[in-house]
């Protein structure tokens, strides 16, 4: 997979991507830099010469650092550059050496170790001998990249479950799979989810073994008098060989002593050389080293995005079939990964230092950007550490209250947390430590607000236990506990304790605060202080702001930054029933008392309540202006009417000035305990209101918006992970599941709801049976938690599930094997009975859900009522919990033996929430790819994709989710414009970063999966395709079921691409499955109907194949009208089958009887047909659902003949008349319409862009197969500058006359829905903040995205490689895509002209 990493590789980037900025002429200097590059020569060090190509801007350690990553040098160190025998200096440009020109020599220099140095080369030979292998990273709990098993392995690799293991330990292979055929559990109908095919084995070799071991001599630390002759360590080394030595290290380098492992001698040994890197001492003592390390630098080479590290941890819940095997020697006896014995990290310093750094230009914003990531992720990974050492008892800690007990542990400072009862115990104290997260994430956010800072802040759950990890902020340690000193003295500036205090530093606090409460939504309000003061506050009561050690303004304690959801505040409902709207109360059971008081609202939903009232404030102020002589007479008139419609429309909806919309929320409403001063009671009130309506909204806007999408969408959410994300987008806070339960129940399509029911039944189920886990994991000791974890599954998930007391022979089994005599009568979790288990989780379900008997009397029924899967339930509950199970098939329904065993729990992981960090310059890319792409500029929003791509591997090297959907987006966008190698390099990596940074069975990971299948099988790869569905579809069985709209997609382009009976079966499958969903007259079903019946006349029964198109012509008609193209070509395909049909009827009849001769002839589908119909079914293109673009066209053409008219009147000549018409071009280009330059490189008329008041998008936006945007159809390219000019204005008055409609609900293709878009995705001069928050809409579901249709991209079967690019002229249609006779875009894959 030499192509699969083309571009956006961070270092690894080639810097000559012909890229077109976003940002102006900032990055220019991306391409500039290239003319400086320039090819010297290497030589010296002991290594062969060879050629590297440098830049005139780097400095001498740049170039030295290349150097020592080269395969050539590594694992030399402590080298340094000489140039005409001179030594350079390290921070000399390149360009400033006088002399150095293209093909100059220089020599590579060893210098003299130093105690320190010594240990950094021995270091760098470890990490060049840990090579990871396959298995590594399931050893270390990370998810895994399969692609290269399905790209590198013979059709094998593919096994089932059972054929795998035989081919593990017998090496054997399933004679079913000799053939090609999928395996029995993948086909339609199959009930069997075995899980070891979901990890094949890889081509890639285990890594091989260069030594037996490498550690420490017992001799060290040198003597004294050694240390003055230069030894700074001793190290063992025992070969391959058996041979064991003890070397010397010294300034010039290492060589072999006399010592033994009893006698010390430190003279060096007579044949031993001194080396000056280790590896070669090693060669000449070891030749077995020597031909295994030479094979190790001609090993393959994988790709960056492949070998690079994720910046987070991505936890895989499946580890090695035999983890002992697996378990290698990674030398750390060595000592060279232990942490030096130094001043811990300071993380709140690294980080603060890292968000000063200067943003002036795009390079230093990809530096800051770069800078941030990298410190977050070490933080991350030492708070992980932290959470371990401190968990497992190595930490002792600094307090001295068993409650609350507080830890310092490598910079860090860890607590539980306190549990208060005012917040409700232990689940109020989990509470705010994750609302103190998203409030850090909240002001972390603010970027363009510089001086105000937070502490890194991350939340790790490990064996049950919650831990804060925080950095230490220097001069605020002692300020909780010196409480005698006066506030400032602590440095508290602001706060409820603050007291009374005035200072400059006060001031620009205040001032600080007052801005990000305006960016938050947050009033300014008075509360009253335990001393009696009156205090103003801009955030929450218990918020502080300090002034540092540093200098630098901290805000601590933002758990209550967020509004407080009124639904779940028992206060709400006692009061005055102000704001609820009637009958509320009695509908839906709200509000309601919860576990803990620490209920709040999640931004998104303070954001889509804001643009809620802002339609509301506008339709008032709009109703009033009309009832008093109407809008133009209003704003005209010098009297007052226009300012009382705006003053009485403030007053109505609730806004915080009378004079102008602002809606803010006051965050201390409905906390317990906060006290507010008579004279604030009119705004109390006010804002008790506003909390009501926008905890009203949840329930009667975005609930039932949420439940519309699903019911109408292919891209549903298919596990948890994708429940909560959809959920979130939405602002929908988990607690609400209980409520969207209740509501698909009370829908009257609640059969076509029934997978999103299974999955949050699923959800309750798991959430609830964690929060029992934690209680329990807390009370079991470390020698038993393998038994105790695996006791607590078989109790989850087999009913009535009672342990067996051990015998004699277990013990005895178990006292061979080392683990002790095992578990007695007596332990406390060896008592836990299924029944008792059932029990509790149904107890927190009925608490925190509201839900009582929708679980059932246990896990059979519970999976029988909902068509649940325990292998689903486990994989949840693993996910959620950090458990990693081994990789077996387990069977849940065998009840006379445990089907988990304390041998099939491998390790528990810790599992952090942590802030993530802005990709501001490459989010504002994206996002002006995505308004490109709406305009229908594909050329340009190719650009602006690649110019992300190149951004997210400068900041992350891809490895991250907001990179995966850009690559994935720009694989797309590069198949509409005919480059289907493009597209196929660039979605090999997207399914790369998803496998590695989400994880392997993610659900956009099958998506990938999905779209890849198109982009190979475009380049004629059919084999890869299919393996790449089937990879899709066993991983969609395995988190789901077959019971989900995307099966139906999977198995469509299965059986396009499948052949014999095999393909009858997904396409039967899919229909049935579509039919379920969306009813027989739905665009899915019809385009099923379609590919079934082409199918079935591939087979020669046309009998049938007529049934199945009528079926298809009666939907078409229904949805489109007899005029639309699509019902054109379907009724053109029924005549040609009814024709065919009429003829084989004719030959038979001819034949006779007793004819044993074939003569029915089969019509099958070309390979070009079949592509555009997966391209149809995976939404990569769409089918227009109505004809005003036809309409449209039509308008345009006499609005332009009328312009034309006109104009020919009023020129003098036809020069003239050129000349106005190339002038009016230039006056009409805007840049909301696809005109002007733009038009002319490419791009189209924007169609229905109007964008109502409250941000909603035209009635065309529609959400694709992964959720990107698609191409727009595009108009024929026009011949002059004069014509762009009457488009233009064409297109103008088309927009101010039609109607935009809401585009939430209407299904459009075969596996897409209408979705609102958000103002963020559309607006093209959106803000920085916004910018960032567009990548929401696109993770997971990712709402939002356009129509687009565009020429045919593959037409022959030429190879991927051999394929040139199409250059789209405008958007012109491709001819040759034509299919039966029709030239439109349609089910049997032609294109629309």
């Amino acid at each position: 997979m030499k192509d699969k990493v083309r571009r956006g590789g961070g270092r690894n980037h080639s810097k000559a991507d012909g890229i077109s900025p976003v940002g102006g002429k900032e990055t220019v200097g991306i391409k500039q830099n290239d003319d400086t590059s320039f090819p010297v020569k290497i030589q010296g060090a002991g290594v062969e010469p060879f050629e590297l190509q440098v830049h005139g801007f780097w400095l001498v350690q740049d170039a030295v650092m290349t150097l020592l990553s080269r395969d050539e040098v590594c694992p030399r160190s402590n080298l340094t550059l000489a140039f005409a025998g001179a030594t350079l200096d390290p921070l000399a440009e390149l360009q400033s050496l006088k002399g150095l020109k293209p093909g100059a020599i220089l020599r590579l220099v060893e210098e003299p170790y130093s105690a320190r140095s010594v240990r950094l080369h021995l270091a760098r030979v470890l990490e060049l001998l840990r090579t990871p292998g396959p298995q590594d990273a399931l050893r270390e709990g990370r998810s895994p990249s399969i692609l290269e098993t399905l790209t590198q392995t013979p059709e094998s690799s593919l096994l089932n479950g059972k054929s795998l293991k035989r081919s593990i330990s017998h090496q054997k292979t399933d004679s079913a799979n000799q053939d090609g055929a999928p395996p029995e559990y993948l086909l339609p109908g199959s009930s069997d989810r075995p899980l070891m095919g979901l990890l094949p084995q890889s081509s890639q070799p285990e890594t091989p073994v260069y030594l037996r071991d490498l550690s420490l001599s017992c001799w060290n630390p040198p003597p004294g008098h050694r240390k003055l002759q230069g030894d700074f360590l001793y190290v063992t080394v025992v070969t391959k060989e058996g041979q064991r030595c003890e070397i010397t290290s010294c300034p010039k380098g290492f060589f072999v002593n006399r010592s033994t492992d009893q006698v010390f001698d430190p003279r060096p040994v007579q044949s031993s050389p001194v080396c000056h890197c280790f590896t070669d001492l090693l060669c000449h003592i070891s030749p077995a080293f020597k031909q295994t390390f030479s094979s190790l630098k001609n090993r393959h080479q994988l790709p960056p995005v492949e070998a690079m590290p994720t910046p987070y941890h991505t936890q895989c819940w499946l580890g090695p079939p035999c983890a002992s095997r697996t378990h290698k020697n990674t030398f750390s006896r060595l000592g060279m990964d232990e942490q030096p014995a130094t001043q811990a990290p300071d993380w709140n310093e690294e980080l603060q230092a890292a968000r000063d750094l200067p943003q002036a230009s795009l390079e230093e914003r990809l530096q800051r950007d770069r800078a941030l990531l990298q410190v977050n992720s070490a933080f991350v990974r030492a708070v992980t550490q932290g959470a371990e050492s401190v968990i497992e008892g190595y930490v002792e800690p600094v307090t001295g209250n068993p409650e609350d007990p507080a830890f310092l542990w490598g910079g860090l400072f860890m607590s539980q947390g306190a549990a208060s009862a005012v917040f409700g115990g232990e689940r109020g104290r989990r509470a705010a430590q994750r609302l103190e997260l998203k409030g850090v994430q909240a002001y972390s956010n603010l970027d363009g607000l510089q001086g105000l800072h937070t502490l890194p802040t991350a939340i790790v759950d490990y064996r049950g236990v919650r831990l804060s990890a925080q950095g230490l902020a220097p001069g605020l340690e002692g300020s909780e506990q010196n409480q005698d000193i006066p506030p400032a003295s602590r440095g508290l500036l602001y706060g409820v304790n603050a007291g009374a205090q005035e200072s400059p530093h006060r001031r620009q606090l205040l001032e600080l605060l007052a801005h990000t409460a305006k960016t938050l939504s947050l009033q300014r309000h008075v509360v009253i202080a335990p001393s009696g003061h009156k205090v103003p506050l801009f955030t929450s009561v218990d918020a502080q702001g300090l002034l540092g050690a540093d200098g630098r303004f901290y805000v601590l304690d933002v758990f209550r930054s967020f509004p407080a959801d009124a639904n779940f505040y028992q206060e709400a409902a006692d009061q005055e029933n102000n704001g609820w709207l009637e009958n509320y109360q009695s509908d839906t059971g709200l509000p309601r008392p919860f576990p803990h008081s620490l209920c709040r609202l999640r931004p998104e939903l303070i954001q889509a309540f804001i643009l809620l009232k802002h339609t509301q404030f506008t339709q008032c102020v709009r109703e009033t202006l009309d009832e008093n002589g109407g809008f133009e007479e209003c704003a005209t008139a010098s009297d007052s009417r226009a300012t009382n419609a705006v003053r009485a429309a403030c007053k109505e909806v609730g806004s915080v000035s009378d004079i102008i919309f602002e809606m803010r929320f006051n965050p201390s409403i409905f906390s317990p305990g906060v006290l507010f001063p008579p004279d604030e009671s009119v705004s109390t009130k006010l804002q008790e209101r506003l909390l009501r309506e926008a905890a009203a909204f949840i329930t009667t806007h975005q609930i039932p918006a949420f439940v519309e999408y699903c019911l109408q969408s292919t891209e549903v959410p298919m596990d948890g992970a994708s429940l909560k994300q959809a959920l979130h987008q939405r602002g929908i806070n988990l607690r609400y599941l209980g409520h969207v339960v209740k509501t698909i129940k009370q829908s009257e399509h609640k059969d076509k709801l029934r997978h999103i029911l299974r999955t949050v039944i699923s959800e309750i189920f798991i959430r609830s049976a964690r929060r029992v886990f934690n209680s329990f994991a807390q009370g079991v000791d470390i020698p038993c938690l393998a038994a105790a974890v695996s006791h607590f599954l078989c109790c989850l998930l087999v009913p009535n599930f009672i342990s067996t007391p051990l015998g004699e022979d277990t013990k005895k089994k178990s006292r061979r094997r080392g683990r002790g005599p095992g578990a007695s009568d007596s332990t406390p979790w060896s008592t836990l009975t299924g029944a008792e288990l059932w029990n509790l989780v149904c107890q927190d379900a009925a608490e925190t859900y509201n839900i009582f008997d929708n679980l059932g009397s246990g896990p059979n029924q519970l999976a029988e009522n909902y068509g649940l899967q325990k292998i689903s339930l486990l994989r949840e509950f693993c996910l959620k919990t950090g458990v990693q199970l081994r990789l077996r098939d387990y069977f849940l329904d065998n009840q006379s033996k445990a089907p988990v065993g304390p041998d099939d729990i491998i390790n528990i992981f810790p599992v952090v929430k942590h802030i993530h960090m802005p990709t501001v310059d490459a989010s504002k890319a994206f996002c002006a790819a995505q308004t490109s792409i709406q305009k229908g500029l594909l050329d340009q929003a190719h650009q602006h994709l690649k110019e992300a791509a190149y951004l997210f591997g400068r900041v992350c090297d891809d490895l991250h989710p907001e990179a995966c959907y850009c690559h994935s987006l720009l694989a797309k966008v590069a198949y509409l414009q005919g480059k289907a190698a493009e597209a196929r390099s660039g979605q090999l990596k997207a399914v790369i970063i998803s496998e590695r940074v989400l994880g392997f069975d993610h659900p956009n990971t099958i998506q990938q999966y999905a779209l890849l299948a198109v982009y190979v099988y475009a380049g004629g790869e059919i084999s890869l395709a299919q393996k790449c569905l089937l990879r899709a579809r066993l991983l969609m069985l395995t988190i789901h079921g077959e019971d989900h709209p995307f099966i139906a997609t999977l198995d469509s382009c299965l059986g396009l691409v499948m052949t014999g009976d095999q393909a009858g079966q997904f396409l039967k499958n899919a229909l049935r499955i579509n039919t379920s969903f969306f009813g027989p007259t739905n665009l899915h079903t019809a385009l099923n109907q379609h590919l079934l019946s082409q199918w079935m006349c591939s087979k020669g029964d046309y009998r049938s194949a007529m049934t199945h198109e009528k079926e298809a012509l009666t939907t078409f008609t229904s949805l489109f009208g007899a005029d639309h193209p699509q019902t054109h070509c379907s009724t053109e395909f029924l005549s040609t089958i009814t024709k065919q049909a009429v003829r084989v009827e004719r030959s038979l009849r001819q034949a006779g009887p007793d004819c044993t001769e074939q003569i029915v002839e089969c019509l099958t589908p070309t390979t070009d047909t079949i592509l555009e119909q997966m391209v149809l079914v995976t939404g990569i293109r769409r089918i227009a659902h109505s004809d005003r673009l036809q309409e449209y066209k039509q308008k345009h053409l006499e609005l332009k003949a009328a312009v034309a008219k006109e104009l020919a009147y009023k020129a003098a000549s036809t020069e003239l008349f050129a000349s106005e018409t190339a002038n009016g071009g230039e006056e009409n280009e805007h840049p909301e319409t696809g005109c002007g330059k733009e038009a002319e490189n490419g791009g189209s008329p924007t169609l229905e862009n109007t964008i109502e008041s409250h941000g909603e998008a035209s009635a065309d936006a529609i959400v694709s197969a992964n959720g990107h945007v698609v191409e727009p159809e595009h108009e024929e390219k026009t011949e002059t500058e004069g014509e762009n000019s009457e488009r233009a204005d064409a297109e103008g008055k088309l927009e101010n006359g039609e109607t935009v409609e809401k585009a939430e609900t209407e299904s459009s293709a075969a596996n897409g829905v209408r979705s609102s878009v958000t103002t963020e995705e559309i607006k093209s001069d959106t803000a920085a903040d916004e910018m960032k928050s567009g990548f929401s809409e696109v993770n997971g579901a990712l709402n939002g995205s356009l129509e687009i249709t565009a020429p045919s991209v593959l037409k022959g079967n030429k190879s991927w490689a051999d394929v040139p690019e199409v250059m789209i002229a405008n958007g012109a249609a491709d001819k040759d895509g034509e299919v039966n006779g029709a030239e439109s875009i349609s089910v049997n894959g032609t294109t629309e002209e």
